[in-house]
């Protein structure tokens, strides 16, 4: 049984994808080989590396003499392994990833699945003592969440790069379901998760003059990063139902 499904650049049909079973592996490089994959491009090697399918993650050999191969995680917030040259079985974990090759000039990539990656269940271990506090508390049905979700939705539609939108950028994609939106509100509300979030110190406590910049970057990329907003989220963006004053 496979466990591993790499989808080489340009594949519109899944006849064209390849299975990998666990312990196995596969070629990759411009030198055509009937069991490898083939990326025909000058600036790339004739053998460029090795993916090896390991259960529910994958190992990645980068053979190239002189380039950094980085795999990136499509659904993430940017976030992406470096594989020096020469390292041998760097593990991957991303459930869906994008192999991303420099040659000559260009930037060839090719995407691996590892669709069996196994969660353990939603187990309660009735231990004594004090429940774990939360890490973070945000309210799905307040529009400050609505304000964050639009702060990380470029990110979210694939653009793992895409700058933090402008506030009045903001205020036209909230303006569908919350239409006394403005200027004022969405800063209110950006920052309102500053302080909800903990990204710059309480009022009360702050140093005489300090500012906190980057406000925006900031609860995107901590939201990003720990899965406080993902796709299913963006729905409060289009939903009329969504209500809430803060």
């Amino acid at each position: 049984m496979y466990s591993v499904i790499v989808v080489p650049p340009a594949c519109a049909h899944p006849d064209g994808r390849i299975t990998i079973a666990s312990g196995e592996s596969l070629t990759f490089g411009r030198r055509e080989t009937p069991d490898g994959l083939t990326i025909a491009h000058e600036g790339v090697p004739r053998i460029a590396g090795n993916i090896t399918a390991q259960h529910d993650f994958w190992l990645l050999t980068n053979r190239s003499t002189d380039q950094t191969y980085v795999v990136e995680n499509p659904e993430g917030a940017g976030e992406h392994i470096k594989v020096a040259p020469g390292r041998v079985n760097a593990p991957i974990a991303f459930e869906f990833s994008r192999v991303v090759l420099p040659a000559a000039g260009d930037l060839l990539t090719f995407d691996v699945w590892a669709p069996r990656q196994i969660f353990a269940g939603p187990e309660t271990h009735e231990l004594p003592g004090s429940a774990t506090t939360p890490a973070f508390t945000l309210d799905r049905t307040k529009r400050y969440f609505a304000v964050l979700a639009a702060l990380c939705e470029p990110r979210l539609r694939g653009e793992p790069h895409a700058p933090t939108p402008a506030v009045d950028h903001l205020v036209r994609r909230l303006r569908p379901t919350w239409p006394t939106v403005n200027r004022s509100s969405v800063y209110w509300n950006i920052d309102y998760l500053a302080l909800k979030l903990r990204v710059r110190p309480r009022p009360d406590t702050a140093e005489p003059g300090h500012r906190a910049n980057g406000k925006k970057e900031t609860l995107a990329s901590l939201a990003l990063r720990f899965d406080l907003v993902r796709e299913d989220d963006l729905i409060v963006l289009a939903s009329p139902a969504y209500e809430g004053c803060r």
